[in-house]
């Protein structure tokens, strides 16, 4: 089955939602309000419309219903169909959490969204019950792969809190890394090629179709999001996004690699963390300003320049773990 036919379906779709919902997220006045502890220079975003990432998740549904049908007409298996329907509505759980925040933010408008404590609540919630069906009735079991090893890991009963807490890391950083246009996307972009090819390499069919869709739709999505972006994700499409790379990697076995694929996700948490940490023990600041890509920023470096930088070394070390890890 050819998984770069179905990836290009996904981003035709993409573009072409795009260029329906970004009107009808003008018309509807969902603008981006810019908060005033950001760079000066982002307030000239302000109003540009957000929640795009409704545009990437009609795109891969879309594509994914008319894969099923596609198959199951014509007698094709697609692999084990139950752990994609699990990271499918993994992800759409985490995106809903997104759009309720997105709608308080842009309608209510309330520029902060849920508090920290009804978002925290609400992820916990849908990776409790995530990590409880995957390990329970999941293909994978309580079983993952140590990078760099041959060796396979069970975790037992500490694989489902283990599960919930790479869930909820990885979902809120991928969130903070949506700073930028384009940063989020183009990392996610090179993360779904990487889990993708890996797994391909081990005849997981349903998780390559669905990395291969996910690359797609961000292809198609990315044409709107890069600088100066005619739409912003939102919320709704970066904690889409965090779930659906962690649901990847948790059924392909590899949530540790997250760490060093995901490294600019990592950092951009670690930047946050360090830069609180420093000011409250000792009132100095490590960088410019947190997450790091502002810090960049704040150097002199471009939007672009940071977006094709970060991008590159999620390149590099995509590449480092698929030919060593």
């Amino acid at each position: 089955m050819n998984y770069l036919i179905w990836g290009v379906i996904a981003l035709v779709l993409s573009v072409l939602f795009g260029i329906f919902v970004i009107p009808m997220l003008r018309r509807l006045k969902f603008g981006q309000e810019i908060r005033e502890e950001g760079p000066a220079w982002h307030a000239s975003k302000s109003g540009t419309p957000t929640m795009g990432g409704i545009i990437f998740i009609l795109s891969i549904i879309v594509t994914l219903v008319a894969m099923f049908v596609w198959t199951a007409s014509d007698g094709i298996s697609m692999g084990n169909t139950v752990d994609l329907v699990l990271v499918i509505l993994l992800s759409l759980a985490f995106g809903a959490i997104g759009f309720i925040d997105d709608y308080i933010k842009v309608v209510k408008k309330r520029n902060l969204g849920l508090t920290a404590a009804q978002k925290f609540s609400l992820q916990f919630v849908a990776a409790l019950i995530f990590a409880t069906v995957v390990a329970i009735g999941g293909s994978t079991g309580t079983v993952i792969d140590l990078p760099f090893t041959s060796v396979d890991f069970d975790l037992s009963w500490f694989y489902i809190p283990f599960v919930i807490f790479v869930m909820l890391a990885t979902v809120n950083s991928v969130n903070l890394t949506d700073g930028l246009d384009g940063l989020a996307t183009s990392i996610t972009i090179v993360i779904s090629i990487f889990y993708m090819l890996i797994s391909t390499s081990m005849g997981n069919h349903a998780m390559s179709l669905l990395a291969a869709v996910l690359c797609g739709s961000l292809v198609g999505f990315l044409l709107f999001n890069w600088k100066p972006a005619k739409v912003f994700m939102g919320d709704t499409g970066s904690l889409f996004l965090g779930g659906a790379v962690c649901g990847l990697a948790i059924m392909l076995k590899q949530p540790i690699t997250l760490l060093i694929v995901g490294f600019v996700y990592v950092m951009e948490t670690l930047s946050v963390i360090m830069q609180v940490t420093s000011y409250k023990l000792t009132g100095k600041r490590i960088f410019k300003m947190s997450p790091i890509h502002h810090h960049f920023e704040m150097c002199g470096w471009s939007e672009v320049t940071i977006v094709c930088v970060f991008s590159a070394v999620t390149v590099l070390l995509c590449a480092l773990m698929y030919y060593f890890g």
